[in-house]
C-alpha cells in the first residue's frame, strides 16, 4: 500500500527536479524512487488488508504482481538514458513522472477490490501512456499512433463503465465480495437478472480491449510501431502485466460463479487471438511491428491461464508475465540501440534488415536478442519455455484439450517468426558499421538476459515463491 503513496508522491518529486539544471539527476532519481517502492512493496508480503474504504485489497498476489510491474519499470528506465538529451522537444522530467503515475495506476488494477477503483486504476494508467505514445511531436508517426490509442482507449472505456453499471444495476454493489455472494446465490436458484450477464460480457470486452486480445486489438500494432520504442517496451509489459492481473480477478473472483457462461466465449476470444497474433505477425517485414503482432500472441497464452481457471492458474500467469516481461525488455532494448544506428527512409530502420550481420558488429547485442527471441518462441533452458508450460499444464488440469492443441501448433509458428531475426544477425551479411553501446545500457541487458537463463534453469526460484 505504501508504494503506490510513494509513487505519487515521487511523481510529484520528479516535477521538482525538472527545474533543476542538471538534467543528470532525473535518471537516478526515478530510478531510486522505483527502488524505494519496490522495497515498500515487499513489506507487504504475508501481511492482507484492506484500504481506501475496502476498495483495494493488499495480499501476496498484489504483491507478487505489483513487483513485476516495479521490475520492468526499473528495466525500461534503466534503457532510456539517452532519452530526453533534446533540450528543445523533450521534457523529461515530465515524462519520467507521468511514468511513475503510470506504475501507481497499474498496481491499483492489480490491487482493485470495488470496480470503482479498477477504473481509477484504468484510467490512470491509460491517461499515462496516451501522452508517453504521442512524446515525439516532430514524428507523424507517434502523433497518430497516440491519437489512435486515444481513441481506442476511450471506445473501451465507454464499454468498460457501461458494464460496471449494469452489473451494479443486477447486483446493486460495486465490491468484488458483494458480486460472488449475488452470483453464486442468483445461479443457485436461477434467478439471475439478464443485466449481468450483459454487464459481464460489457466489462469483459473493456478488458480485453486493454489486453489487446483479438478482435479488440484493432490500431495495437500500429501504436506499437508509432510510439517511441522505450515507452512502446513500457506499455507491451506493465499494462499487459496489469491488465492480465485485472482481468483474472474478475474471472476468478466475481465471476467465478458464473464460470460457466463466460468460458466458452472466452475460450473462442482465446483461439481467435492465437490465430491473429501469431499468422498474423508471421507476415510482417517490420520487426517492430513483428513484436505489436507478437503481444497479441502472448495475450492469448495469457488467456489460455484465465480460462483454465484452476488453483494453479495465477501462478501460471505470475511466471508467464514475468518471463515475457524481461524477453521484451530485452528485445526492445536491443531494437532501440540498431535502429538508431542504422537509418531507412529518413528514419530509424526498425525491419529485420537492420539486424543484418550483428553477431560480427556486435556480439553481445546479438546474444541479447537470441536469448530474448529464443525465451519468446518457449524454447527450453529460457524462462519463457517454462512460461508456456505451466499455462499449458492449467490447460491440461482444466481439460482443455482442443485449446491446447491449438495454442501448441501456434507456438510452432511462433518459432518462424522469432527465428527469422537470429537468421538475419547470424547468417546475412553485415553493412561493417558497428553497434557500439554504453556500459549501463550493455548491463541493463546483461541482466534481463541473465534472469531470462537463470529461470529458465531454475524456474523454482520464483515459481515457489507465487
Amino acid at each position: 500500500m505504501l508504494s503506490i503513496i510513494s509513487l505519487s508522491i515521487f511523481g510529484i518529486l520528479n516535477l521538482f527536479l525538472g527545474f533543476l539544471k542538471s538534467r543528470q539527476v532525473l535518471l537516478p532519481a526515478t530510478l531510486l524512487f522505483l527502488l524505494v517502492a519496490l522495497v515498500l512493496n515487499s513489506l507487504d508480503w504475508n501481511d492482507q488488508a484492506l484500504y481506501f474504504s475496502d476498495m483495494l485489497r493488499v495480499n501476496n498476489l498484489f504483491v507478487n504482481f505489483s513487483a513485476i510491474v516495479l521490475v520492468t519499470s526499473l528495466f525500461v528506465v534503466s534503457l532510456s538514458r539517452s532519452f530526453g538529451g533534446d533540450d528543445e522537444h523533450t521534457h523529461p522530467a515530465e515524462y519520467y513522472a507521468i511514468l511513475l503515475f503510470s506504475v501507481a495506476g497499474a498496481m491499483m488494477m492489480i490491487g482493485f477490490e470495488n470496480l470503482i477503483m479498477l477504473f481509477v486504476g484504468v484510467e490512470v494508467l491509460s491517461v499515462a501512456m496516451y501522452v508517453l505514445t504521442g512524446t515525439d511531436k516532430r514524428n507523424l508517426r507517434s502523433n497518430e499512433a497516440a491519437l489512435k490509442y486515444f481513441l481506442m482507449g476511450s471506445f473501451a472505456t465507454g464499454i468498460l463503465l457501461f458494464g460496471v453499471a449494469m452489473i451494479y444495476g443486477a447486483t446493486g454493489s460495486f465490491k468484488l465480495g458483494g458480486i460472488a455472494t449475488y452470483v453464486e446465490v442468483a445461479i443457485r436458484y436461477g434467478s439471475v437478472s439478464p443485466l449481468l450477464y450483459v454487464g459481464l460480457l460489457l466489462l469483459f470486452i473493456g478488458m480485453l480491449f486493454k489486453v489487446s486480445a483479438a478482435p479488440f486489438h484493432f490500431w495495437t500494432p500500429d501504436v506499437y510501431e508509432g510510439a517511441p520504442t522505450i515507452f512502446t517496451a513500457f506499455m507491451s509489459t506493465v499494462v499487459k502485466t496489469a491488465g492480465f492481473a485485472a482481468l483474472y480477478k474478475l474471472a476468478s473472483v466475481a465471476f467465478g460463479g458464473a464460470y460457466g457462461f463466460w468460458a466458452q466465449t472466452m475460450a473462442i476470444i482465446t483461439v481467435l487471438t492465437l490465430l491473429v497474433g501469431n499468422i498474423t505477425a508471421a507476415y510482417q517485414s517490420s520487426f517492430k511491428r513483428m513484436m505489436g503482432y507478437s503481444s497479441i500472441s502472448h495475450a492469448g497464452y495469457l488467456l489460455l491461464g484465465v480460462v483454465a481457471n484452476v488453483s494453479a492458474s495465477p501462478s501460471a500467469i505470475l511466471f508467464y508475465s514475468l518471463a515475457y516481461s524481461l524477453a521484451t525488455v530485452s528485445a526492445f532494448g536491443v531494437l532501440m540501440v540498431v535502429s538508431e544506428k542504422k537509418l531507412y527512409e529518413g528514419g530509424a530502420d526498425e525491419r529485420y534488415e537492420a539486424f543484418n550481420g550483428l553477431a560480427k558488429t556486435n556480439p553481445l547485442l546479438a546474444f541479447v536478442m537470441t536469448i530474448s527471441m529464443l525465451s519468446l518462441a518457449g524454447i527450453p533452458l529460457t524462462a519463457g519455455f517454462w512460461g508456456k508450460f505451466f499455462i499449458f499444464s492449467a490447460a491440461v488440469q482444466a481439460n482443455l484439450t482442443s485449446l491446447l492443441v491449438i495454442a501448441v501448433l501456434m507456438s510452432c509458428v511462433g518459432i518462424y517468426y522469432y527465428f527469422r531475426v537470429i537468421i538475419s544477425m547470424y547468417l546475412k551479411p553485415s553493412d561493417n558499421n558497428p553497434v557500439i553501446v554504453s556500459n549501463g545500457f550493455k548491463l541493463t541487458l546483461l541482466l534481463t538476459t541473465a534472469l531470462t537463463l537463470l529461470l529458465g534453469v531454475f524456474p523454482d526460484l520464483v515459481k515457489n515463491i507465487f
